[in-house]
């Protein structure tokens, strides 16, 4: 359980380049041609965590919890699984906002800008990976309406998404509201099936606001 011991703004955080380059190295040994982690060490926030690839699935939930290289949540197995049976050789968890909170309820009410941003600056990274089309998959839930600023977050990341092509995927059953599933209880086996995140977005924000408050 990962519950935040302060905003985000009370403390240190660094710049997404800072943090993939490593500039505080580990506290916990692993393998980093194996895995991408940013920042490589336990902290507040996460960029990105994954394993390497030439082909990975993106996938996007709301925000991290605990999961570490060599150490990963049920959520992550979960979706480790249903990357490999679809077919990719590797997968790379990205959250639409970076504070970790086992519980979204726990998450901060006001955005913090700056980790916002650098967050976007990572999202652009793990799509600059693929060496095709890169593949995201939306595997938030519906706990993506914990806190308005959310789909703000998703709103900018689909304009990201437009300048690399890239193609968006839900798995399973989509809610009521037309949020896509999250992962944890769907069986390995599970297929992608493309998603409208244009339509989407005009579904939960009709009018595209960018207001994060």
């Amino acid at each position: 359980m990962h519950i935040p011991s302060s905003l985000t703004t009370e403390i240190p955080v660094l710049t997404f380049e800072e943090a993939l380059t490593g500039s505080r190295g580990s506290k916990k040994a692993y393998d980093a041609e194996k895995w991408i982690y940013a920042p490589d060490f336990y902290s507040e926030y996460r960029y990105i965590l994954g394993t390497r690839g030439k082909n990975p699935l993106i996938t996007v939930g709301v925000n991290p919890s605990t999961a570490e290289p060599d150490n990963l949540d049920n959520t992550l197995k979960s979706v480790e699984r249903i990357a490999l049976h679809n077919g990719y050789d590797s997968f790379i968890m990205f959250n639409v906002y970076a504070q970790r909170a086992t519980r979204p309820r726990d998450m901060e009410k006001v955005c913090n800008m700056f980790l916002h941003r650098e967050n976007m600056k990572a999202f652009e990274y793990v799509l600059s990976l693929s060496e095709k089309t890169p593949d995201i998959w939306a595997a938030w839930g519906s706990v993506i309406e914990q806190r308005p600023y959310l789909t703000a977050c998703v709103a900018d990341m689909a304009d990201i998404a437009v300048k690399y092509s890239a193609q968006w995927f839900s798995a399973g059953a989509r809610s009521k509201k037309g949020h896509p599933h999250h992962p944890l209880y769907l069986k390995k086996d599970t297929a992608l099936d493309l998603f409208d995140i244009n339509g989407y977005l005009e579904l939960i924000m009709p009018v595209k606001s960018r207001d994060f408050a």
